[in-house]
């Protein structure tokens, strides 16, 4: 019988209790593990059944257990030290507050996806988990930044398998209620709510919920309102769902929206406006309109003087490594949406266009392009590797037609993740286990002081919990499948904690390549059933539900995975998520990713693997290219260039297949008399030293502040002060801009000789025209370097010239010297770009001139 109407009940602790409650509410429980062991003592059982969710935990504890525990004087005592602690980690200085006082007072992180914790799913994969990473790392470093996302109904899908191992999705309904978050109210108790328009003379409302991640507020918009009617509810219904037109509303509301729901939060709490906003991905991209709007109708500026204001301030972050993975939308519906009856006076729809417009070479003048909006929206930018950052050069090359690829205004920070969430209890306790190392100043000594008997036991107890987790998944898989208890008895033995253990994990898209392992069944038959030395596999992902590619792909694994023959040494457990993560990562021995190099933007799976002491098994690609030392893990050998994909997969999988014949399998099973794979174990010790500080959440927001938000902090104050700097920089580009077909390069004088001596100088003379622009207007630069048999610079330098001379009409004379410290074939070139102080690069306005 199904109800008539839904009801919350909430749980009221009784006062002494009410301490347990703010640690409930402040998602800083999901990486502390004390708190988690008070939320355990509460009721372990439950505990365990709630799947170690704190507000589940309470809604089924009876009340005749809180009313002991309220009458518990222990259990009271360390509610109140955990109360404490979490105050003190929310008010004590922390590394921000003591480092520059340059420092922005407020960042605002818009991302569509944020994965916090699995009782929160609001997160499909690697972005929203980067996210979540990046709130949190900032908390534990005291950045003040601000979260701005969605709050989805559904959430992402629940993955299943049917009985053939066909992916089946589920959309359970994710009640904001029974979740850790606060609703933003109003100094009067009203639900503070955020509006949108939209055309034909609608309004789109949201509430904003406030998920508190450690010292960091999350604001999440809630478009399930009752002011909303049944179209406008459903706009934040699921994650990645619906048609283009549902994903623009959504994104509208994400970028529009978020910027209304901050300005709501500040003014309601007090809290400082932001300075930086920081737009995670294309997504948010609508934030540059939303602030250009403020600006022209609140401020009185002209759109050009706004948009310079506004872009000051912007960091704009692409995860993406492939065009068809950026957000583009019919130029017709972004007109429909953004003008007519939803026009904005002060920012006119063609000028929106015109930011989202691939109108260079090889872009489709039909579509508006989210990543390159944001780009022209976002004055720094950046790729998430270093590789990274050369394939996002590349691929918006065309934005700056007149630079070199290598020259494109997008730099890279590599990923990080936060190891509070990511690392296994019993890894954090290791040093905490032997009094020798409780001391230690650094993580390396902590490392060096156990013994490899110490670490590798870690690593079984690791180990068997995986296998233990795996089975119990298993066992429920195949029941969804409709298996009956009398078929799942072999579930008891499959896989074995003292087996060579392989994961890999991660969404499905074709350049994963999660069947990349299965190009020879029978070749990784002999790997997994070998008889002294074998493997086993656990993997994991999921595809999009509109991606029947990428269900087959599942499919075929599952198939493969089912066969009697194999089924206790490989599995695949179905809904990857973060609660799988969790016994997933430390329990692997090694971490498998094979994509087809460049597509892996970072990937930082592996990471949290090698925080575990597991050792990669990866292509170099994403992070990985950066990091590998041969000492950390093994480099699969890439066949980049070959251009039959199915020859280069036989290629690749071959080397896969070596590799874990001839290297990884011996050294692992390679164990001296006392049981410890000696060589094994010393590759574990390098992999927590090497890897250990870089791979960091903590590293990459310390990037973040110095490289980008401070800054943007900076420029932004130079523009917005008055205004008058955003006023004065917009004139100037316009001016440039107009003058620009008056540059020229006339002549360029250097000396004659062709041979010269490393550590002699080389002296220019470059004779310009400038029309109506002058010498400080620009910056005339020799650029040098190496050369190739084709003349082309690689890897050149830039060396400005100074102007020595003004002649009539408009015609300079600049000069100055390259130093010839590097021998062989070298080369140089010169070229004309603008210049003006509150540029970030000289090709911002991606303009140049260079010798005709």
């Amino acid at each position: 019988m199904r109800a008539i109407r839904r009801l919350t009940v909430r749980t009221v602790l009784p006062e002494p209790l009410a301490p347990l409650g703010e640690l409930v509410t402040n998602l800083r429980w999901s990486w502390h593990l004390p708190t988690q062991e008070l939320f355990a003592e509460v009721d372990p059982l439950v505990w365990e059944s709630v799947q170690h969710d704190p507000v589940a935990l309470l809604g089924e504890v009876p009340p005749s257990r809180l009313k002991e525990l309220a009458e518990d004087p222990v259990f009271l005592g360390r509610v109140q030290a955990a109360h404490d602690d979490l105050q003190r980690y929310l008010t004590e200085p922390r590394w921000y507050q003591n480092n520059d006082g340059d420092n922005p007072a407020a960042v605002a992180y818009f991302s569509p996806e944020f994965g916090i914790t699995h009782v929160l799913p609001q997160y499909s994969g690697g972005l929203g988990i980067l996210a979540g990473d990046h709130l949190k790392a900032a908390s534990d470093l005291g950045v003040p930044i601000i979260g701005v996302g969605l709050l989805y109904r559904h959430g992402y899908f629940v993955q299943s398998l049917s009985r053939e191992g066909w992916q089946q999705e589920r959309y359970p309904v994710v009640d904001p209620d029974n979740l850790p978050l606060t609703l933003l109210r109003e100094s009067d108790g009203a639900p503070a709510r955020v509006r949108i328009g939209l055309p034909g003379g609608r309004t789109l409302v949201a509430a904003v919920w406030v998920a508190q991640v450690g010292r960091v507020p999350l604001l999440m918009l809630d478009s399930n309102v009752e002011e909303n009617g049944p179209v406008e509810r459903d706009v934040t219904d699921r994650l990645y769902g619906g048609t283009g037109e549902h994903r623009l509303v959504q994104e509208m509301l994400l970028g529009i929206g978020g910027v209304r729901a901050l300005r709501t939060y500040s003014r309601i709490t007090g809290a400082p406006a932001p300075e930086v906003f920081h737009t995670n991905e294309g997504h948010a991209g609508f934030l540059g309109l939303e602030r250009i709007r403020e600006l022209t109708e609140g401020e009185g500026l002209e759109f050009d003087a706004a948009l310079e204001a506004a872009r000051s301030g912007t960091v704009f972050t692409t995860h993406t490594p492939v065009p068809a993975g950026i957000d583009r939308f019919p130029r017709d519906l972004v007109h429909q949406y953004f003008g007519g009856d939803n026009a904005s006076a002060g920012v006119p729809v063609e000028r929106i266009l015109a930011l989202g417009t691939e109108d260079y070479e090889g872009g489709d003048p039909s579509v508006f392009n989210m990543a390159v909006m944001g780009l022209r929206l976002g004055q720094r930018a950046n790729g998430v590797s270093r590789l990274h950052g050369v394939v996002s050069r590349g691929m918006f090359s065309g934005l700056w037609p007149s630079f070199d690829a290598n020259e494109v205004p997008i730099g890279s920070i590599t990923n990080g993740v936060h190891w509070p969430t990511w690392v296994a209890p019993e890894i954090m306790r290791l040093r905490e286990e032997n009094g020798a190392v409780r001391d230690a100043a650094d993580w390396d000594s902590a490392i060096a002081a156990l013994s490899d008997e110490h670490i590798w036991s870690t690593k079984r107890i690791l180990r068997e919990r995986l296998v233990a987790d795996a089975r119990r998944r298993l066992r429920v898989s195949w029941q969804q499948r409709g298996a009956s208890e009398a078929e799942l008895g072999w579930i008891d033995d499959a896989l074995d904690p003292d087996v060579l253990t392989i994961g890999f994990a991660r969404r499905v898209p074709s350049y994963k390549r999660l069947t990349l392992m299965l190009r020879d069944p029978q070749r990784l038959k002999s790997l997994l059933l070998h008889p002294e030395r074998p493997i086993q596999l656990i993997i994991a992902g999921k595809s999009h539900p509109a991606d029947d590619g990428g269900k087959r792909l599942i499919q075929e694994m599952v198939r493969f995975a089912d066969d009697p023959e194999v089924r206790h040494r490989i599995v695949f457990l179905p809904n990857y998520d973060m609660g799988m993560a969790f016994p997933l990562y430390p329990g692997c021995d090694v971490w498998l990713n094979n994509p087809l190099r460049p597509y892996e933007a970072c990937g930082t799976s592996g990471m949290k693997a090698a925080l575990n002491g597991g050792l990669n098994l990866s292509i170099r690609d994403g992070w990985w290219d950066e990091w590998s030392d041969g000492e950390n893990g093994w480099d699969i050998p890439s066949a980049q260039g070959v251009e039959d994909t199915d020859h280069r997969d036989d290629l690749e999988a071959t080397a896969l297949y070596d590799l874990i014949e001839e290297e990884v399998a011996p050294r692992f099973y390679d164990v001296s008399d006392n049981g410890v794979p000696t060589r094994w174990v010393e590759m574990m010790r390098h992999t927590l030293t090497s890897l250990g500080p870089k791979v960091l959440a903590t590293r990459m927001v310390r990037d973040y502040v110095e490289q980008l938000y401070r800054p943007a902090a900076q420029s932004g104050r130079a523009l917005n002060a008055d205004y008058d700097g955003a006023v004065s920089l917009a004139k100037w580009k316009q001016r440039v801009r107009s003058a620009w077909s008056g540059v020229a390069i006339e002549h360029v004088e250097s000396a004659t000789a062709d041979v010269f001596e490393m550590g002699e100088r080389l002296r220019l003379r470059v004779f310009v025209s400038l029309g109506e622009l002058t010498p400080g207007d620009v910056d005339v630069q020799v650029v040098h370097g190496r050369v190739d048999d084709s003349d082309e610079l690689r890897d050149p330098e830039v060396t400005s010239l100074e102007v020595t001379e003004d002649y009539e009409q408009g015609r300079h004379r600049f000069e100055g010297e390259v130093m010839l410290d590097r021998t062989g074939a070298f080369g140089y070139t010169v070229r004309i770009v603008p210049k003006h102080e509150l540029l970030a690069s000289g090709a911002e306005l991606g303009l140049a001139i260079l010798p005709s």
